[in-house]
């Protein structure tokens, strides 16, 4: 199938080691072919047959392929509905995934890379972040978890290791880079007041991603996850260079809750929101286009309650004026919708109070707000 925790237990000055000692080499150790000539002879000098980065990534794939596994979507007479990747969590047998691969399953089965299978059942399930959390009894012998990286530290152009089950094809490596960040995905329910839930902060890979590779782990070169591979770009359901990979600060925030209750509390505001350029800024004859702008508030939601003031949306005439500018959030700028809602995702607690800063009238005002928790 394709289409938010412990601490990482390795050493820090081991990652990097492990980091240094892989990037030092692509530019220096990739296979090379240089030619000697002379007036009398003519000469290759050929590349050993395993490169520095490639025994690092044989090294990685060998230490984190065992807890990546294989999952089969069952029906209700034990067949085979579809299959997804997964990878394990921790040493009580839980296991990461899609969201999209466990919906609808009636029974799931486990396969180790070593052939050894368990049956499995949903824990917990969240399909605003697409990240779920299914549990088998007796994790195999020798089968560890693998450690969480942090995403605040991922940077475009690094490179990105995918491991999966594409195709049905157990354990699949493949390698890219860091291709985009920032991105969103659309979760597939419908919000309060109408509209999507969307996730922020979502990565972007060139790794192949392909059918059956959701739920499987993205990691950096020190064999850390950075992301749970989610989805793909695509317009015939094959890899076409752009897939995306859920933040995995995103799976330390959600992932003990559903373990724990089985569902994720997520803060909620009860507003509508649309990002505005310099031809909206002159229409709405707002002092600058940067921003968050209010176009509608759920009913006794904490945005009403607050008293903050919406657009409206005219069908002919689209935005209209007369609509809140959010332009930050505890101090923290907002200069487009996308950032209050990663403020809400990955630093905000239901109940807790915040103060949005707004422009209404040409003046700046602030209006604090106690969170709800969304529905």
């Amino acid at each position: 199938m394709s289409t938010s925790i412990p601490e990482s237990n390795s050493n820090s000055g081991d990652r990097q080691a492990v980091v240094d000692e892989v990037v030092a080499t692509v530019v220096a150790q990739l296979p090379a072919q240089t030619a000697v000539n002379s007036s009398a002879t003519s000469t290759t000098q050929i590349a050993p047959l395993t490169t520095d980065i490639e025994s690092g990534l044989i090294a990685l794939y060998q230490r984190v392929n065992p807890a990546v596994v294989n999952i089969f979507i069952l029906d209700e007479q034990s067949f085979v509905l579809g299959t997804g990747s997964g990878f394990v969590y921790d040493n009580e047998g839980h296991i990461i995934t899609n969201n999209h691969v466990v919906t609808g399953a009636s029974g799931l089965e486990v396969v180790f890379p070593d052939g050894e299978r368990r049956a499995a059942e949903v824990i917990g399930a969240d399909v605003d972040s697409d990240l779920a959390v299914i549990k088998i009894e007796n994790l195999p012998d020798g089968v560890l978890p693998i450690p969480l990286g942090d995403s605040n530290d991922i940077q475009v152009g690094q490179f990105a290791v995918a491991i999966g089950n594409p195709f049905g094809e157990a354990g699949s490596l493949s390698l890219g880079i860091i291709s985009g960040l920032g991105r969103t995905l659309t979760s597939d329910r419908i919000a309060e007041g109408g509209g999507r839930y969307s996730l922020p902060k979502v990565i972007q890979t060139d790794a192949a991603i392909n059918p059956g590779n959701s739920g499987g782990p993205l990691l950096n070169l020190a064999g850390e996850v950075i992301g749970v591979n989610s989805a793909i770009r695509t317009s015939t359901g094959t890899n076409s260079g752009v897939g995306f990979s859920i933040p995995v600060n995103a799976v330390s925030r959600v992932i003990p809750s559903l373990i724990a209750e089985g569902v994720y509390h997520y803060p909620f505001i009860g507003i509508r929101m649309t990002p505005l350029d310099l031809a909206a800024q002159e229409e709405l004859g707002l002092s600058q286009a940067s921003g968050a702008y209010v176009t509608d508030i759920t009913p006794g939601s904490p945005a009403d309650k607050a008293g903050l003031i919406a657009s409206g949306f005219n069908d002919t005439i689209g935005i209209l004026p007369g609509g809140d500018l959010i332009i930050a959030v505890d101090g923290q700028p907002v200069k487009s919708p996308d950032d209050l809602i990663s403020f809400l995702v990955f630093d905000a607690e239901v109940d807790q109070t915040i103060t949005l800063r707004i422009i209404r009238d040409g003046a700046e005002i602030d209006v604090p707000l106690t969170l709800a928790e969304r529905q």
